[in-house]
């Protein structure tokens, strides 16, 4: 899957047949479909198929062109294809004397868009004609062509084919480049492949290579899915993931640019401005409030809502944003839309404590109470700094909400408890437990270094170590969204058994943080052993099947892979290791290395902190150097 928003291309061994999701697509509709090609006659046979950058794959195929020539092939085919439309087909002759081949290109397109393609109602091929270097579609909804260089011999419009008769002797090598593009619209200006990509170009190395490798994909899956806003071009956020989600979607948009902090704040920024401007403004009961869809929440408990989750990330996205280092001005002028999702949910809490969904009769989630928790306290951050009124009350409600969370949250039993999955209106616990848990753990970063306070206290924040770290919920390669233990568990459950990658990075930085760097340590290598097994490019979930000798991981059909969140996580997984703890306003950073150096030793270089690049070297004692930093910097310890 080559990705370059708005830009993407699927297949699975170069030829794209026209089955399933194969083709060339542009902003969600397919332009082409089928490009399957014929030499001397017969189809080349596939030897190899890559990724060579997140937009670019490399298919190489052999054939048999001469007669007599016994087993061994003599035409080497070599098909680089990009997801800004343009393929190159490259052929090398090692034949022993000259050949004259004709070389087919067979194209055909249904101009489906995404959806209709993923239900099965992409409708059939459409009939071509022949147009300048290549052939044209059109349909109701629009039109494409296929240009090729150099131009064909013959176009047949009615088989939708291309033929070039070419002449090859030993050694020599012919190209044709193939060119789709909508009618009207220009090639792909992907946002991430510009000059002005907001993502630092952030490296590994180190005693593990696969730590290099997971980085620069994440770094490079991050910039694929990439999208501008169109009426304010300079403000750069994440699409969810691709290919079923390549558009906004609040929650995981927030979410993957605050793990991505570490390579810069532009990314945040952005993300902030885009979203400000879907803010509700109008007066009435969701006033503040930044909309988003519901989610699937596993077997035991009612859809959710992202807006409530978007809405209470914003305030603590542009916390910390400001300790890496986004500019007070900037900071500034976002502060209106942060104190419209604090006043938010000051006013959806009322006289209670625990805040709820939106919808009547919804319960209070566990995740969602930390998510709050951490607004709370990083809002109120924010308002002393900016100097705003508003702190001191979101800071005795946090507390509050910490006082009821350990005693009306936390559900005894004979294994040490847990803490509930949610509280029903009624007072009832639903005590499943999933790692929606993590989130407890993500507590915050304040001033000085200093993480926020957690909901549980040190006893529960304890037991909630040991059961992120236990076999019912780690899977060997991550955390289960449901423990294997609870009914309803399916290993390919979306909330339900399937491993959730964003889940596992907040469970592997909260543990680290909070000193539980066995369980951290644990999560992460196999998270990294995961990685390996999906060509470091991890997809946002993935089958929570145990990890046994011999087995790999398994694909799970419906997820998104590049996906924001799990690039971003692999991003906070390693940076993770070093504990990287910023104030860039005071002009301080700490940091707090993983002791047991899970990883051996490592360098991170590239990263960027007070809007300057930060490298830092972890040895394998978990002794932590900063090698570059801006000027001023003042080392903690």
């Amino acid at each position: 899957m080559c990705v370059a928003l708005p830009g993407l291309a699927i297949s699975q061994d170069g030829q794209l047949t026209g089955r399933g999701l194969d083709g060339i697509y542009r902003a969600g509709r397919r332009l082409l479909s089928r490009c399957q090609i014929r030499i001397a006659g017969r189809e080349p046979l596939t030897v190899q198929a890559r990724m060579t950058s997140a937009d670019s794959a490399r298919f190489m195929a052999t054939l048999r062109a001469s007669p007599h020539s016994g087993p061994d092939p003599d035409i080497v085919v070599e098909r680089t294809r990009c997801a800004d439309g343009t393929e190159r087909i490259t052929l090398l002759s090692t034949a022993p004397r000259p050949l004259r081949l004709p070389l087919e290109v067979a194209l055909g397109t249904d101009l489906a868009d995404l959806a209709a393609i993923a239900s099965g109602d992409a409708g059939p091929e459409l009939p071509a004609s022949v147009h300048d270097s290549g052939l044209r579609w059109t349909s109701p909804s629009g039109s494409c062509s296929v240009t090729a260089e150099p131009p064909p011999s013959d176009a047949l419009a009615s088989a939708g084919l291309l033929r070039w008769d070419l002449e090859l002797r030993p050694g020599d090598t012919a190209t044709v480049e193939l060119r789709v593009r909508p009618d009207g619209a220009g090639p792909v200006r992907a946002a991430g492949r510009t000059a002005t990509s907001p993502l630092a170009p952030a490296h590994a190395g180190g005693d593990d290579a696969r730590a290099q490798a997971l980085l620069r994909t994440s770094v490079e899956d991050l910039g694929a899915l990439l999208l501008r806003d169109p009426a304010h071009p300079g403000d750069t956020y994440l699409a969810a993931g691709a290919p079923w989600r390549c558009g906004l979607a609040p929650a995981e948009a927030f979410a993957a640019a605050r793990m991505a902090l570490p390579l810069g704040t532009r990314l945040a920024a952005g993300t902030l401005r885009v979203l400000a401007r879907t803010q509700v403004t109008a007066k009435g009961p969701t006033y503040g409030m930044i909309p988003g869809p519901r989610r699937d929440a596993g077997p035991h408990l009612p859809p959710s809502c992202t807006g409530t989750e978007a809405t209470l990330l914003f305030p603590a996205l542009l916390a910390e944003a400001r300790r890496w280092g986004l500019p007070h001005q900037q900071a500034e002028a976002l502060m209106p839309a942060a104190e419209r999702c604090l006043a938010w949910l000051r006013r959806t809490v009322g006289d209670g404590t625990f805040l709820r969904d939106p919808q009547h009769g919804a319960p209070a989630r566990c995740e969602t109470q930390a998510h709050a928790h951490r607004a709370a306290l990083l809002g109120a951050d924010l308002l002393d700094a900016h100097g705003r009124p508003g702190a001191d009350e979101l800071r005795q409600w946090a507390a509050a909400l910490r006082g009821a969370f350990r005693t009306e949250f936390w559900a005894d039993d004979p294994g040490g408890g847990r803490p509930a999955a949610a509280r029903a209106p009624d007072g009832r616990l639903v005590t499943n437990l999933g790692a929606a848990a993590a989130h407890l753990l993500d507590t915050g970063l304040l001033g000085g270094g200093e993480q926020a306070p957690g909901l549980l206290d040190r006893v529960q924040t304890e037991q909630l170590a040991r059961l992120l770290g236990g076999p019912a919920l780690d899977s060997g390669w991550g955390l289960r969204g449901l423990s294997a233990k609870e009914a309803g568990y399916n290993p390919f459950g979306h909330r339900s058994g399937a491993v959730r990658v964003h889940e596992t990075a907040v469970a592997v930085a909260g543990l680290a943080a909070a000193g539980y760097e066995k369980e951290a340590g644990g999560l992460l290598r196999g998270t990294l052993t995961a990685a390996e097994a999906f060509g470091h490019r991890l997809p946002e979930m993935y089958g929570g099947e145990q990890r046994a000798e011999g087995r790999l991981p398994l694909p799970h059909p419906a997820a998104c892979r590049p996906a924001a969140t799990a690039a971003a996580a692999g991003v906070l997984l390693l940076t993770t290791l070093a504990g990287i703890r910023p104030d860039a306003a005071a002009g301080t950073v700490t940091l707090r290395p993983m002791r047991s150096a899970p990883l051996g030793e490592i360098v991170l270089t590239g990263l960027r902190v007070a809007d300057a690049p930060f490298s830092v070297r972890i040895s394998r004692l978990g002794l932590a150097m900063v090698e570059e930093a801006a000027d001023g910097l003042q080392l903690r310890s």
